[in-house]
């Protein structure tokens, strides 16, 4: 089917949001399984300070239901108590990564305490268009400039009535947060949004909506989740690849398949290169990520990484392209802003 699809819906007792592009899968939230998973990117808390690590210049903060670790903790002492928001999902064993920069993010905007001043995404170009969305940022927040406030490109397509309704529900709940700031006890101050409220707040509006059950089964989805599930997939132009997670990164291998030609090895990286965002976005991997590429003259890296760039720039995920390696592989450094697919249980 052309257009785009959001699924919503539930595999395995866990809710997920899968967005379909021209009958392929492009995007897959999906949320943790247990009750004891790590909690999600996006939760504040009011942690107390245990123990500096100065080896590793953070602090240990105590949170209502385990341990986070912040880093640049310089100035801060045990039992100070601290606004800190989660910045991604916590490895097996270790301590929830934090930021004492909080963002209260909705769809339309996003309040930031720790930027003053009112601004409107980027991507937004049309100079009339920005004024206006200025005087509607300013005709709630007044003149003041604190908490900050940056409109957000789907602010362009939205009524001025659901822009300033968004506004005024993210500096609401920013004043309450920061108003809790002192306690003696850390406390749960913020849930971070699941997988549906993700996909409502940072996905495109789809040409179609679809939840339930039904929907899974009639738009195909849970053979598209296996596809993205399994270790091997093939690649435009005959080749295939593998994305293997182990504890410390994930391995991706490019395999040319049966072409023999010159030019198989540039063509099979190129394919991947383009997939890449998309298959460890579904996948929900992060961390280091090591690509053994398949043999080509070095003389085409140039061009493999400008394809790389350009398949990357459009990926929401903060990922930093490292270069290569001295022994011909590529690394990637990625946010861990997802829990890896692997724990979802097919039917």
């Amino acid at each position: 089917m052309k257009g785009s699809i959001v699924v919503l819906g539930e595999i395995s007792g866990c809710k997920l949001a899968a967005r379909i592009v021209d009958g392929r899968l492009e995007d897959l939230l999906v949320d943790p399984s247990s009750d004891d998973a790590p909690p999600l990117p996006g939760t504040i808390y009011r942690g107390i300070c245990d123990r500096p690590v100065k080896g590793q210049g953070g602090m240990f903060l105590r949170l209502p239901d385990g341990s986070g670790f912040l880093r640049g903790a310089g100035g801060l002492r045990p039992g100070q108590a601290l606004l800190v928001q989660v910045t991604g999902f916590a490895e097996p064993g270790k301590a929830v990564p934090l930021t004492t920069r909080l963002l209260f993010k909705s769809k339309y905007a996003i309040v930031t305490p720790d930027a003053p001043g009112i601004n409107v995404s980027r991507a937004i170009r049309d100079e009339e268009l920005r004024v206006r969305l200025l005087e509607i940022a300013t005709g709630v927040l007044g003149p003041e400039t604190e908490p900050g406030l940056i409109l957000r490109s789907a602010a362009a397509d939205a009524s001025e009535d659901d822009i300033a309704d968004d506004i005024r529900a993210m500096r609401d709940l920013a004043v309450a947060v920061l108003g809790d700031a002192t306690g003696a006890e850390p406390e749960l101050l913020v849930d971070g949004p699941d997988a549906q409220t993700l996909a409502w707040r940072d996905w495109p509006v789809p040409d179609l909506l679809s939840d339930g059950p039904e929907a899974i089964i009639d738009h195909g989805l849970a053979e598209m989740i296996a596809a993205v599930s399994g270790p091997r997939f093939f690649l435009h132009g005959g080749g295939h690849a593998w994305i293997e997670p182990t504890h410390a990164l994930v391995a991706v291998d490019v395999n040319t398949g049966g072409d023999t030609s010159p030019a198989a090895g540039l063509k099979s990286n190129i394919a991947l290169a383009r997939d890449l965002p998309r298959q460890l976005r579904c996948r929900g991997l992060g961390g280091q990520i090591v690509i053994d590429f398949a043999p080509m003259p070095k003389k085409d890296r140039r061009q493999l990484e400008t394809v790389l760039r350009a398949a990357f720039r459009s990926d929401p995920i903060e990922t930093t392209l490292a270069g290569w390696t001295q022994m011909g592989n590529f690394e990637l450094q990625r946010k861990r802003e997802r829990p890896p697919l692997a724990h979802l249980e097919l039917p």
